[in-house]
Formats: C-alpha cells, structure tokens, sequence
C-alpha cells in the first residue's frame, strides 16, 4: 500500500454542498437563502439574544445577574467581646446564648468570631469558630467544642 492509495472507509465523509452552481444543482439563485432581507445577505445573522431592536431582556432585568449558591451556610455571629457578659466558667451554648440575648434565631448555626476582648474562661460549644476567636477562648483558659449541623 502506497502513500496516494490510503483513503476513508466509505461512508465516512459527505461532499461538501456547492451553493449558487445554478438550476441544475438544486442550490443556485438564493443558494437556500430566501429572498431578500437581512438573512439573505453576507454576513446576515442576529444573534440569538436579539430581539429586533426592542429593548433586551438582558437590560430590562439587571437585578437578575449574578449567582446565588445553594450551599451556603448563613451563620448568627457572635463576637468574642460579647462573651464577656457572661458569668466566668460557664458552658455557652447557643441555647445560654440566645437566653442571654446574643442570638435571636433558633433555627440558623452559631458563629463565634474573633473581634472584642475575654478573660474568662468560658467553654464555648457552637456550630463554627474563626481562627482568631478560638485562639482568644483558649488564651482566657476556655475551650472552644464545635457543634455539628443539623
């Protein structure tokens, strides 16, 4: 087998279609084009988000960009300075929280973050803590137990 005998199996490729070749060819005149109008010209597509001039969806709706993620989590925060209100020793939990007057929801997880000041040594149990609030917890003596999530 030489080099100019190699060809596709049969079937394999389609010719390609000849447009404005005349009558004969089934494609002459408009070449499948129509008549007349902007799609029959060169280069005569709208794209699809066109809508004839009338002002775009995309413009009458700007409030609708963007992306919402389902996943996330939307936590209550406490600060580590709110803690202080708290007598020295205690567990805090959200439940001692939200009786305190820290939290208002029940249904939404705890967050405790690093902002403020504590010297008591408190053990905090809630659903997240930021790296700065755990290390502040600890430092005042306490210990700092994550919740799972419902």
């Amino acid at each position: 087998m030489r080099q100019h005998e190699f060809a596709p199996p049969g079937g394999a490729h389609r010719r390609r279609r000849r447009v404005g070749r005349g009558y004969g060819s089934g494609r002459g005149k408009t070449s499948g084009a129509g008549t007349k109008g902007q799609k029959a010209r060169s280069g005569g597509r709208v794209p699809p988000y066109f809508e004839g001039g009338q002002l775009p969806l995309v413009r009458k709706l700007p409030y609708r960009r963007g992306f919402n993620n389902p996943f996330r989590v939307e936590y209550q925060v406490v600060n580590v300075g709110q803690l202080e209100k708290l007598d020295a020793g205690s567990e805090v939990s959200p439940e001692t929280m939200r009786a305190a007057g820290l939290v208002r929801k029940k249904a939404l997880p705890v967050k405790v973050l690093g902002s403020g000041s504590l010297t008591k040594k408190l053990t905090v149990q809630v659903h997240a803590f930021s790296k700065s609030a755990r290390a502040a917890i600890e430092a005042a003596g306490g210990t700092a137990v994550e919740l799972q999530r419902a």
